[in-house]
């Protein structure tokens, strides 16, 4: 008798849980629908404008695909991660004395200009590496002569 009654309270305190969990996932997801929604409704603005770097056809089926996928739930939002692993594995493909500069500008250091709408961004790293000291860039350095003081 008392195992039953156990059994059913859990029973219900699961219940309720799932409640729980299953109104708290439905709160969320209309905020980030609404966001996708309104991300939406800013790109459509922008392809009509012609403020953005597609013809209209192609501005507007993006917009809608992302909107779409953000539906699913399937609209990722960590790309940066992404592409600057993919920066650092194109790095990798390049021979060793480039690489180590090649990173450093993947990594931000470094003075990064233009913009994607003129075409790309030009990434630049000056790093100053002292030439190497071969013998016969040295000048022979002679003792200093010694003076007779004993001769007058």
């Amino acid at each position: 008798m008392l195992a039953s009654k156990l059994w059913k309270l859990s029973v219900v305190a699961a219940l309720g849980s799932a409640a729980c969990l299953s109104y708290s996932v439905a709160q969320a997801r209309p905020a980030n629908l609404a966001d996708a929604e309104s991300n939406y409704r800013q790109e459509r603005a922008a392809c009509l404008n012609g403020l953005s770097n597609q013809d209209r056809a192609t501005c507007l089926r993006e917009a809608g695909a992302a909107l779409a996928e953000a539906k699913r739930g399937r609209l990722a939002d960590h790309q940066e991660a992404n592409y600057s692993h993919n920066a650092l594995l194109r790095c990798q493909r390049l021979p060793m004395e480039d690489r180590e500069a090649c990173e450093h500008r993947v990594n931000g250091d470094g003075i990064v200009s233009g913009s994607v709408p003129a075409g790309g961004l030009y990434r630049e790293y000056h790093e100053i590496i002292p030439a190497p000291v071969s013998a016969s860039d040295q000048t022979p350095v002679t003792p200093p002569m010694e003076l007779d003081t004993t001769r007058q």
